[in-house]
Order: structure tokens, then C-alpha cells, then sequence
């Protein structure tokens, strides 16, 4: 026999980062607040695990945080809970042939590495800074704003896009022309424009591909790039990149101490089975045990076809906002290869120890074709036989990860075919970690040996486990069809949805897409204002 309802104001279905945050924010204003999350812990795909014993900590899938705004931090009185964030260091990239770039964050020390492979790129790259500011200084501010309804001859709808219109007042027409193109390009034909050197080119397009199911030469990647690297916002600059104390368990584990500290209620090992909706209004929800929880508000931070195709019945739903659903693209072909090692890999190219390497990012891309290679295998319906990589070494800075003298690696690689969220492919994924630790050992020799433990996270285990439909680290791709007011569907990308009461947060809304806590942030502005 099922426990009887119980009442909140809000109910919080995902227990994820913007989850939290969400329920941090509204039972700090005194709402009644209750987090239901599947699986027995929270942080979604922001989690610290102990898969090689209790000794090694490593983050399962998320690993870096990223553009988070002030206001969270300074809302949930995060620092106070245990956040502690060790800043990123520079970009290394190692090469075959013995020499290697780094992208420091010094403009002069950034230009010197970058001369070394082209006098003509180390000129460029200053032009390249400033015109990208110049953009952010415009773009970046819509990370926060509510896209309009554009289309809606509503009143307030005709305004609110007059507003965005008196916002972009600022581009003339070569800006315009800027922003076309950032939103249609490839971040290949963007930089092949501007520089000479495949390793400048290899290096600045990682953040083009990355967690994407599109290579370097897919149109619309010029952006992807764009928005890994926007400034300031409007309460004031972004939170810093960087490595957070504990893995990124620490970020979710200090979100939820908050959010319990303001009397939110969390419940785990709580699957959703129906979002409850009479007569177009939501009512509550109903658990796969049998419990039900009533509530006027329910706020959803899991992946739109769960919640849209899943959760809420079909029949509560207009069918044009369904097929927008359902035709979400929400591909991937990212692994993550986590390791713990029993020393630092030392680089051929770099001897020794140095912080701004072994505690920076270690990024394998030679080239824009390396990359593109490794893409158009995954298209062919095969492995990548060079994967790319994004590497970093937490315990570098944080101790408390590894034991000492010994060390976590976390490696973000792609591509494997996107069909691979539909099975485990246990076997095809070991054959392809070990083509890229193959890739590392050429780099630093002796780092095959150096290895204690890995752990291989494909698409199949990141949708079953995570809730990552597709394997997709952002919940639906960030292609231009699915950016501001298309995300998640034309008329819905400010966090409503059609069932009344019910709204949105999940990484799929605007501002979505990486640990920033924005789609929380937003979800809980647009309630406090229709409640």
C-alpha cells in the first residue's frame, strides 16, 4: 500500500546541479520544497565516485565548472558549504614530433608559444582576442536573458523582443555580419580565415567539438566555440573555470547542503514515474513505488524526451510541441575514460614537473584534420582509430583525491558512432581506450605502465545512469536550431512549458549546457513571478 500524498509547494523532479540550485533558491524565499532523485545520490552527472577503492576519487563525467554566476555562488552561500574551486590552468598540447604548444593565459607568454609555430598566428591571435570580446561583450549577456517568443503577436511578447532588439542596438552592421557568421560557420573555415599553423588551429578548435556530435568542418561549431568562451553577464563575470575541491561531488554535495540548510527536503532512490496533470495543470507527481507528492509547481531538470515523452502524458500535450520534442537532437559520441595512476606522466616534449602542465589541460588534437578524422570514423559507423582528448589531473592541486605520490586522470574523449547510446559495446570501448592511452604512451612513455585502474563511461551508461538521453553532456545539442528561443521548443524557452504550473530547468533550456546553474537560476525568477 502506497504512503499517503504529501503536500509542497514545489516539487523538484532531478536531483542534478540545476536541481539543487532550484530547490536552494526557493526554500531560501520560504517555499516548501521537495527534490525527488532516481538513483541513491545526487549531482546528476556531476558526481565524485570511487571506482578503484576508497583511496582514488575520481569525477565520473562532468569535470570542470564552468560560467557560473555570482549570484548562485553568493544565493546559496556556497563557499560557506565546503566550494572551493582550484583555478584551470593553460592549455597543453604535446605533438608527435617533440614539440608542443601552450596556451597560457598571459598575452605576451601566450603570443611567445604561439610564434613558435608562427610568427604570422602570434600577430593574429591578438586581433583574434579582441574580436571575440567584442562579440561576448553582446552575446554574453543573453546567457541570462529570457529568450522572447518570437513570432507571438501578443503584446508582451512584441515587446519583449523589441527589448532584445534595443539590447543588440550596439552591433552595427559589420557586427551583425559577425554574429551571421559565428552562428553559421565551422570553426575549421573561422580559423583556417585567421591562422596557418595546424597546431593553433587544433588547439582553438577543441572548444568547437566538444561533447558535440558535429566535427570541426559541421557548420554551426564557430559558436559552440564562441560559447565555451563568453565573458562578462549581467550581475557581473562569470564564476572562474576551474577544478573543484573534492571532484565535482564537492560543487553538488555543497549545492545540496544549501538547499537542506534552507529546509528544502531531498529524497533519493525516488523514480518519477507520471508528472500529474488535471485538466492542463499540473497536481503533482507520482513515484514508481506507488508514492505520490502533491504540488501546485513542479519544476523538471531531466531531459526533455523524459520528461516530455516519459513523464507527462501525451494526451496533456499539444502535439505540435511533442514532434518538437521528439525530433530533439540529442547525439553523442563522447567516452570518458577515467585512470588512476601511480606517478605524473612525464611529456618528451616537456621533462619534469610543471603545474601549468600536469595541472593544466592536456588536450590530443595535431591538427584540424586529426579531429575531423576522428569525427568522420564515428560517422562511418566505427571508433575513432585517433581519438581526441581532453585531459586534466585534478589531485595535481587537490590531495585529497589521490593518495600521495599517486594520482586521478580524467580523460573527455570522442568520437565513437552516436548508435552506441543503444548498447554497452563494452568491448569495441576498451579497444578504443586503449588506442588512446597508445596515443598518450607515444607522448609520455611509460604512462601505460603507470596505470592502477580505468574506468570507460560511453553513451549507452551515461543515458541508463545518468539520465544523459543520447549520451549528450548538454541534453540536446547546441546547434543553431537548438540555441535561445528553439531551446527546447519554439515558444518554450522561457522555462514555461504548455501544462500550467509545470516549468523547466534542465541543461536543454536556455543557458543550458555545462555546470552553471543559469536554467536554475532563470526557472526560479519566472516562478517567484507568476507566483
Amino acid at each position: 500500500m502506497s504512503a499517503p500524498a504529501s503536500r509542497f509547494d514545489v516539487i523538484v523532479v532531478g536531483g542534478g546541479h540545476n536541481g539543487l540550485v532550484a530547490a536552494g533558491l526557493l526554500a531560501k524565499r520560504g517555499k516548501r520544497v521537495l527534490v525527488l532523485e532516481r538513483r541513491e545520490t545526487t549531482g546528476g552527472a556531476a558526481v565524485t565516485e570511487t571506482p578503484f577503492g576508497p583511496d582514488f576519487k575520481v569525477t565520473a563525467l562532468s569535470y570542470v565548472v564552468s560560467l557560473m554566476p555570482p549570484t548562485v555562488m553568493r544565493e546559496l552561500e556556497l563557499e560557506r558549504h565546503g566550494y572551493k574551486i582550484y583555478p584551470q590552468h593553460p592549455y597543453f598540447a604535446p605533438r608527435e614530433d617533440g614539440r608542443y604548444l601552450m596556451m597560457c593565459d598571459d598575452p605576451a607568454r601566450r603570443a611567445a608559444e604561439v610564434a613558435k609555430f608562427s610568427a604570422k598566428d602570434a600577430a593574429e591571435l591578438a586581433r583574434w582576442d579582441d574580436w571575440l570580446g567584442r562579440l561576448g561583450q553582446v552575446l554574453g549577456p543573453l546567457l541570462t536573458r529570457v529568450p522572447p517568443r518570437l513570432g507571438s503577436k501578443r503584446p508582451g511578447d512584441l515587446w519583449a523582443a523589441l527589448a532584445l532588439a534595443w539590447k543588440m542596438r550596439k552591433l552595427d552592421e559589420r557586427g551583425v555580419g559577425d554574429v551571421t557568421r559565428l552562428m553559421t560557420m565551422s570553426v575549421a573555415d573561422l580559423l583556417e580565415e585567421r591562422f596557418e599553423s595546424d597546431a593553433v588551429r587544433g588547439v582553438l578548435a577543441v572548444s568547437g567539438v566538444i561533447g558535440t556530435w558535429a566535427g570541426p568542418r559541421s557548420p554551426g561549431t564557430a559558436y559552440v566555440m564562441a560559447h565555451h568562451k563568453l565573458g562578462d553577464i549581467g550581475d557581473g563575470p562569470m564564476g572562474t573555470w576551474g577544478f573543484p575541491a573534492g571532484g565535482m561531488g564537492g560543487v553538488t554535495a555543497a549545492m545540496r547542503a544549501a538547499a537542506e540548510g534552507f529546509g528544502a527536503v531531498v529524497r533519493t532512490g525516488a523514480e518519477v514515474a507520471r508528472i500529474d496533470v488535471v485538466d492542463g495543470r499540473v497536481r503533482g507527481v507520482t513515484l514508481r513505488d506507488g508514492d505520490s507528492y502533491e504540488a501546485e509547481v513542479v519544476v523538471a531538470t531531466t531531459h526533455p524526451k523524459l520528461t516530455f515523452l516519459e513523464h507527462v502524458e501525451r494526451a496533456a500535450l499539444p502535439e505540435d510541441f511533442v514532434t518538437a520534442i521528439e525530433r530533439w537532437k540529442t547525439r553523442s559520441g563522447t567516452v570518458k575514460v577515467n585512470l588512476a595512476l601511480d606517478r605524473l606522466p612525464g611529456f618528451t616534449c616537456k621533462p619534469g614537473f610543471d603545474p601549468e602542465v600536469h595541472g593544466g589541460t592536456i588536450v590530443l588534437a595535431e591538427s584540424l584534420d586529426d579531429l575531423e578524422g576522428a569525427f568522420q570514423d564515428a560517422v562511418a559507423g566505427r571508433p575513432a582509430a585517433r581519438p581526441f582528448a581532453d585531459i586534466c589531473i585534478p589531485s595535481v592541486f587537490d590531495p585529497t583525491l589521490a593518495p600521495a605520490g599517486k594520482h586521478v586522470m580524467s580523460m573527455f574523449t570522442q568520437w565513437v558512432p552516436h548508435t552506441y547510446a543503444a548498447a554497452p559495446h563494452a568491448a569495441e570501448l576498451e579497444a578504443y581506450a586503449d588506442r588512446l592511452i597508445a596515443r598518450m604512451e607515444v607522448l609520455a612513455p611509460g604512462f601505460t605502465a603507470s596505470i592502477l585502474g580505468r574506468q570507460i563511461i560511453g553513451p549507452h551508461e551515461m543515458e541508463t545512469r545518468f539520465g544523459l538521453v543520447g549520451g549528450n553532456i548538454f541534453h540536446g545539442e547546441l546547434s543553431a536550431s537548438q540555441l535561445f528561443h528553439m531551446r527546447p521548443a519554439p515558444g518554450y524557452a522561457d522555462f514555461t512549458t504548455p501544462v500550467r504550473g509545470l516549468y523547466q530547468a534542465s541543461s536543454a533550456t536556455h543557458g543550458g549546457g555545462g555546470v552553471t546553474g543559469i536554467p536554475a537560476l532563470q526557472v526560479v525568477k519566472r516562478i517567484l513571478k507568476d507566483t
